[in-house]
């Protein structure tokens, strides 16, 4: 069938929309009417070949939509179902079986090899195969993926929240619910306060963490963070953070996330830890410097895939959260898809910069709901918040403006 997608030619260049040929669904397959899909540092980390992936390809790893047919042998979903895609496992490897899908041992080869698990894709242009992204290039109007990335999910809750969940939310909350575990009045320290930081502050507010402190350089995205549970916000550029989180903790945080990727946050994050503490790396893990060897050994360091979670257990637990929290509907109206650097002037600096300091990240706002809002009532107005937006806006975005984000001062 003939679909539209954004389709990435070649590195850094713009994605452009076009008309590509999807192959109908194979055993184990279903075919995915895409309603919204998030986007994800990754996705321009792969536009960028930063993170290598063979092109030309169709990106886009966090969908929602609605199944419109399911191929042979498919019993848990079927057409009218709506549904988040997460990623892409084998199933069938010691990792999968012993339910740790996220450490699956072809997980590098089903997300980033730009192939399904029989070897091919289903994306075509012109006589020339098209890579798929996570098992699903959600940018486009349908996808076909495996059962395994598909979550069914509630039909009375709007798809275009939802995406996320399938990973950034899910990654961000899921280190501090799955693999940290973090216990009621314990301390956290969340670096980096963009989508999966978020996430993590969210979860660290369910989990009764007494201090939450999120560190970030924008005072925007902090006070966003306070709104959304964080007990602190610390500006990088304008206080020792290190001090001020011991101080906040009296002696260190028992809790690191890092979700900068940024060699010097790091050092931060083992130096805030109390002995015996766990850091966790949700971005690339960066060569940390200057480190005490003595403090590094008492600690936990771990860099984690997914928040190890479990799609189709963990993501309707998030669900659960959501819909028993919602004090009020949440609004779409005055939706903005704000692409920008850091949202910061200072991204007029060199590419390296930008680079060295987040790059790239995407971010739909929704207007905060008429009436009191309780930062306490765990997951209320908060996907609507973090990294949302509709297939068709990504579709305007990029045909308007192309993939060179206006800067914002």
């Amino acid at each position: 069938m003939e679909i539209r997608a954004a389709v990435l030619h070649r590195k850094g260049e713009k994605f452009k929309i076009e008309t590509v040929t999807l192959d109908e669904p194979q055993a184990g397959e279903v075919l995915v009417r895409i309603v919204a899909s998030g986007i994800c540092l990754t996705d321009i980390h792969v536009q960028n070949q930063e993170y290598w992936f063979p092109l030309p390809a169709v990106l886009g790893h966090e969908g929602a939509g609605i199944v419109e047919k399911a191929g042979k042998g498919v019993s848990a979903v079927k057409p009218g179902d709506h549904v988040v895609l997460g990623y892409a496992y084998c199933g069938k490897c010691r990792p999968c079986l012993a339910g740790a899908p996220f450490e699956c041992e072809r997980y590098d080869e089903l997300n980033f090899g730009g192939r399904m698990a029989d070897g091919s894709t289903r994306l075509h242009q012109g006589g020339r195969e098209l890579s798929v992204f996570f098992g699903q290039s959600s940018f486009a109007t349908h996808a076909v993926v495996s059962v395994n990335n598909v979550v069914k999910v509630d039909e009375k809750l709007d798809l275009k929240l939802l995406g996320p969940l399938g990973c950034g939310v899910q990654t961000g909350s899921g280190t501090v619910l799955n693999h940290f575990q973090a216990e009621a009045g314990s301390s956290i320290a969340v670096f980096g306060a963009g989508a999966v930081g978020l996430s993590a502050v969210m979860a660290a507010k369910i989990a009764g963490c007494r201090n939450i402190v999120a560190v970030d350089i924008h005072d925007n995205r902090l006070e966003l963070a306070r709104e959304l549970g964080a007990t602190h916000v610390l500006n990088s550029r304008k206080v020792d953070v290190v001090a001020e989180i011991k101080r906040i903790t009296g002696g260190g945080a028992e809790y690191a996330l890092e979700a900068s990727g940024r060699a010097a946050v790091g050092r931060q994050a083992v130096e805030s830890l109390v002995s015996g503490g766990k850091l966790a790396y949700v971005s690339a893990p960066p060569f940390i410097p200057g480190i005490d060897p003595s403090h590094l050994g008492s600690l936990t360091i771990n860099g984690i895939v997914e928040g190890d979670s479990i799609p189709q257990v963990f993501i309707p637990r998030l669900i659960d959260l959501y819909k028993e929290s919602r004090p009020v509907p949440v609004r779409q109206a005055n939706q903005i898809l704000s692409y920008g650097r850091n949202q910061s002037s200072r991204c007029r600096r060199s590419k390296q910069h930008c680079r060295q300091t987040g790059y790239h990240y995407a971010l739909v706002q929704i207007r905060k709901p008429a009436g009191k809002y309780n930062p306490s009532l765990k997951l209320a107005y908060d996907i609507a918040r973090v990294f949302r937006a509709s297939i068709e806006e990504i579709f305007v975005f990029v045909e308007k403006a192309g993939n060179r984000p206006p800067h914002e001062s």
